[in-house]
């Protein structure tokens, strides 16, 4: 039975080492969880006695005509629900949102399959923290400090320009959430089982794949999930049966896909909460959102290609850079386990982080991919020679996506950081034909907690 009211959240992730290399089970990533979360809102949809609704409204208020209206169906012959747009009916400016129509049909084929319930009409609000978009009308590189964490952008959602914090992963696991429990709450309800939060992990992954149209290695899903960790990838032939929503049998794969928690099974990738507080308390992890975006899928693709056609050239350098990568997250994990107050010397990170942007350099130039382009090379070698600033990199997959930095949480140091930044600009015959102009300092900070259950009543504002 379909609950009145409830409301989930899914934390954005940076990938602070292991970018290209996580696509490979060889290899491991370093995932660091942020505090800036997408949150999804759903209730009930009342109807007139003796009406029947076969629709469920899916909102993002904070862009200008974001709503997508769904009808939905059972299919047969074991097919799952499958849901189709309302063209006549949605107000969207934009065709299809395929993250939430496919995490839509997943996840009501797998409350279906579990619970066995009667899909009724409800309605879904999707808010997003500020600091997943750029908003150039903000004040350049200052914080923000509004009680209210959600923006109206004033923009069409197409036309919004990411910061590369893992919005979709994190959508789709907080949707995800709220559809099963909406409409069967004994599937995933609490969040401090280990094997319920396996069971959303499995599907999250299968719709986000689904949704983005490849395998890919999951990182990002998982951080929504589980927070920081230390992850390993698993193995694309889990998903490389399941087949698409209305095939024959799909329900009953995905049952079996999304319940089979015992990791020597199916789901081998490894996921290691040992190293959940990435960054140290003394610490602080800072993001600096330059507002030019990346191109992942074309620029991962390239990168690809270019270690098939150089094997051995591409080993050497995938290697050592594990090696660093493990170094740096030893080092973390080291600070991370000394007293809160201990006074540290920062510059074994330092040079793990220096040596690992070299590594990063080569790939670039071997690969023909701006993993770190010259314009992101200038900012960070700049943030690093300011008092408190540890290091810098640029995660995941590299490019014009905004740069993390590792500083000292002092106020000192982030003064320090916010007052450079003001008027630091970078025109494009100084950056290789790119400029960045100003450079804003985002919100975001370190969290480890990953998905979990929110007070419906916090979003009444943005409910219409």
């Amino acid at each position: 039975m379909d609950q009145p009211t409830a409301a989930f959240s899914a934390p954005g992730k940076v990938l602070l080492a292991g970018g290209y290399l996580v696509l490979d089970r060889n290899y491991t990533g370093l995932v660091c969880g942020l505090d800036a979360r997408i949150h999804v809102h759903v209730h009930k949809l009342q109807t007139s006695p003796g009406l029947t609704l076969s629709e469920i409204i899916v909102k993002s208020p904070q862009f200008r005509d974001a709503e997508w209206r769904y009808g939905y169906r059972e299919t047969e012959e074991g097919g799952g629900i499958e849901v189709t747009q309302l063209k006549g009916h949605s107000t969207s400016a934009q065709s299809r949102n395929k993250f939430v129509e496919t995490a839509l049909a997943y996840a009501l084929t797998y409350a279906s399959a579990v619970d066995h319930t009667k899909i009724g009409p409800a309605s879904f609000t999707i808010l997003a923290d500020t600091d997943y978009y750029s908003h150039p009308g903000s004040s350049g590189s200052e914080i923000p400090t509004t009680t209210d964490r959600f923006l109206g952008f004033n923009v069409p959602l197409h036309e919004a320009h990411k910061t590369g914090l893992g919005s979709s992963a994190a959508l789709v696991t907080a949707f995800t959430t709220a559809v099963v429990a909406h409409y069967a709450p004994h599937a995933v309800v609490d969040m401090s089982s280990a094997q319920e939060k396996s069971r959303l992990h499995n599907l999250a992954q299968a719709a986000h794949c689904a949704a983005q149209g490849k395998i890919g290695s999951g990182f990002d899903v998982a951080a929504a999930v589980y927070g920081s960790c230390v992850y390993r990838r698993f193995s694309p032939s889990i998903l490389e049966g399941l087949g698409d929503v209305g095939v024959k049998g799909f329900s009953t794969r995905l049952k079996s896909i999304v319940e089979d928690t015992d990791p020597t099974k199916k789901w081998d990738m490894k996921i290691d909460k040992k190293f959940a507080a990435v960054v140290p308390r003394d610490l602080r992890l800072m993001m600096c959102d330059v507002d030019c975006g990346s191109e992942t899928v074309g620029m991962v693709r390239n990168v690809l290609s270019w270690r098939k056609a150089k094997p051995e050239e591409a080993l050497l350098l995938w290697e050592t850079l594990q090696k660093g990568n493990e170094d740096l997250a030893t080092e973390l994990q080291s600070l991370a386990s000394k007293p809160a107050n201990s006074s540290e010397d920062y510059e074994n990170i330092r040079e793990v982080m220096l040596t690992i942007r070299s590594l990063i350099r080569e790939m670039s130039s071997k690969s023909g991919v701006p993993i770190e382009p010259e314009v992101q090379t200038g900012l960070i070698n700049a943030c690093c020679q300011l008092p408190g600033v540890v290091g810098g990199v640029v995660p995941g997959a590299g490019g014009f996506d905004a740069v993390a930095l590792l500083l000292e949480d002092k106020e000192y140091a982030i003064d320090a950081l916010r007052q450079f930044l003001e008027n630091y600009r970078v025109k494009a015959n100084e950056g290789g034909g790119v400029s960045i102009g100003k450079v804003r300092l985002l919100g975001v900070k370190q969290e480890d907690q990953g998905v979990r259950k929110e007070t419906p009543t916090n979003y009444q504002d943005w409910l219409r």
